[in-house]
């Protein structure tokens, strides 16, 4: 199994362990609340929504990592459509996915 799905398999993972957020306004509200532990951002997101999450992720100093997949790999594993960004809620399966990515 290739690194790039065993990230993809760890962030269905969370998603079914309800330890994911969707959608540009509730990932910016979880890294304000401090919830989001890692911010990851599909390929092809838009520049000015790639720019807001970074931006606030580089301010409150939340883990932000732009993968080499699209959004439709990254919905895919998720079981959604349409998804170019998905915080991990959950400390563990954070630094699991960190550890896949680098």
């Amino acid at each position: 199994m290739s690194n790039e799905q065993k990230y993809l398999n760890m962030i269905g993972l969370a998603t079914r362990a309800r330890k994911t957020t969707f959608g540009e306004e509730q990932i910016i509200k979880d890294v304000k609340r401090g919830q989001a532990k890692l911010v990851l951002i599909a390929s092809d997101i838009g520049l000015q929504t790639s720019k807001k999450l970074t931006d606030k992720c580089t301010f409150y100093q939340v883990p932000c990592r732009k993968m080499i997949i699209d959004r439709d790999r990254l919905s895919h594993a998720v079981g959604k459509s349409g998804r170019v960004a998905v915080a991990i809620t959950d400390e563990g399966f954070a630094k699991k996915i960190c550890s896949l990515l680098d």
